[in-house]
C-alpha cells in the first residue's frame, strides 16, 4: 500500500473582504499570540526532565506542530487570494451573492457563494467551486436550473438574489 496521494485540485483564489480579514486575524492570533504561549509551555515542560514519559511535553509538541502547519498554510495562501467586492445592484448571481432557492418540494434555503477558504455549511456559505454554486452562477431570480449534485440531479428555482446579508 502506497502513501502517495494525488494532489488536490486547485481551488479558486477568490475570497470576500470579510473572509480575508478573518484569515488575517487568525494568522495574527496564531503566530503572535498562541504560538509564543505554546513555546513557553513547551520549554517549561522540557525543563521538567525525562521527555519520553512527559505527557505535557508530548502534548505541547503536538500542539506546536498543528499551529505551525496552519501558520505555514496561511503564509502561503494569503498572498494568493484575490479579494472580490461585489458591485451593488446586481440582479445576477455572482461571487458574494446571497441566493434564496426553492427545490421541487417548495422548501427554501438561502446560501452565500464564497471562496473555498471561507466555506461554512452551518452559516449557509457554499464554495464557488461547488456543483450547486456553479449551477447558480450568472442566473437571475425566477430562473429554474438543473444542478448536478452528489445526490443526483435536482431542479432548483432561484427565488431571490441579493448582495446584502439577509
Amino acid at each position: 500500500m502506497s502513501r502517495y496521494r494525488p494532489p488536490q485540485p486547485k481551488s479558486s483564489p477568490y475570497i470576500t473582504r470579510e473572509g480575508y480579514e478573518r484569515l488575517k486575524a487568525e494568522y495574527h492570533a496564531l503566530f503572535n499570540v498562541r504560538r509564543p504561549e505554546v513555546v513557553r509551555a513547551l520549554a517549561a515542560a522540557a525543563a521538567e526532565g525525562d521527555r519520553s514519559e512527559n505527557a505535557e511535553y508530548q502534548y505541547r509538541k503536538k500542539e506546536l506542530r498543528e499551529i505551525d502547519r496552519r501558520v505555514h498554510y496561511l503564509q502561503k495562501r494569503l498572498p494568493q487570494l484575490k479579494v472580490v467586492d461585489p458591485p451593488p445592484g446586481r440582479t445576477q448571481v455572482f461571487f458574494g451573492a446571497w441566493v434564496e432557492i426553492a427545490d421541487a418540494s417548495g422548501d427554501t434555503k438561502t446560501y452565500r457563494i464564497v471562496g473555498p477558504d471561507e466555506t461554512d455549511a452551518s452559516q449557509g456559505c457554499i464554495s464557488v467551486d461547488s456543483p450547486l454554486a456553479r449551477a447558480l452562477l450568472k442566473r437571475e431570480a425566477g430562473d429554474v436550473v438543473t444542478a448536478h449534485l452528489p445526490g443526483g440531479e435536482q431542479e432548483i428555482e432561484i427565488v431571490k438574489v441579493s448582495y446584502a446579508a439577509p
